[in-house]
């Protein structure tokens, strides 16, 4: 009698069969991942701007038109590894993302910030953009 050692046939295609089916629920939970970690990005790149209009809106009462008004730079020049460029209307301030670098899910779209005036301090809700809910922060949906 003779012993046999090593894997089936068939034991070898569960394996495959198992790896396969991990790697089609992995795969794109690790793209919205990325995602999500480019959109973080673009929250840090806001931390000035939000000073800046809320600077800005308790000297004046108003929110800032624009960048210059908020006394920031030119909106293509705060600028980040997938971030393109922010920019404040009137007190709004919008990261948009840009073509080159940033996922696909994310070229060329933006997200917005709102302000709102609560009676001595500002609050920001996260307003209308063309990114997806899905990958900002759940504070935004």
């Amino acid at each position: 009698m003779t012993k046999q050692s090593g894997f089936t046939l068939i034991e070898l295609m569960i394996v495959v069969a198992i790896v396969g089916v991990l790697s089609a629920v992995a795969i794109p939970q690790y793209q919205n991942y990325v995602a999500r970690a480019q959109v973080a990005e673009g929250f840090s790149l806001l931390a000035s701007g939000k000073m800046a209009v809320a600077e800005y809106y308790n000297e004046t009462g108003t929110f800032p038109a624009d960048n210059a008004t908020a006394r920031l730079g030119a909106a293509n020049t705060i600028i980040g590894k997938y971030v393109g460029s922010v920019t404040v209307d009137t007190g709004k301030l919008t990261v948009a993302f840009n073509t080159t670098n940033a996922h696909s899910k994310l070229q060329g779209k933006n997200f917005v910030l709102v302000p709102t005036d609560n009676g001595g301090s500002i609050s920001w809700n996260c307003g209308v953009g063309t990114v997806g809910v899905d990958y900002l922060p759940n504070s935004c949906q």
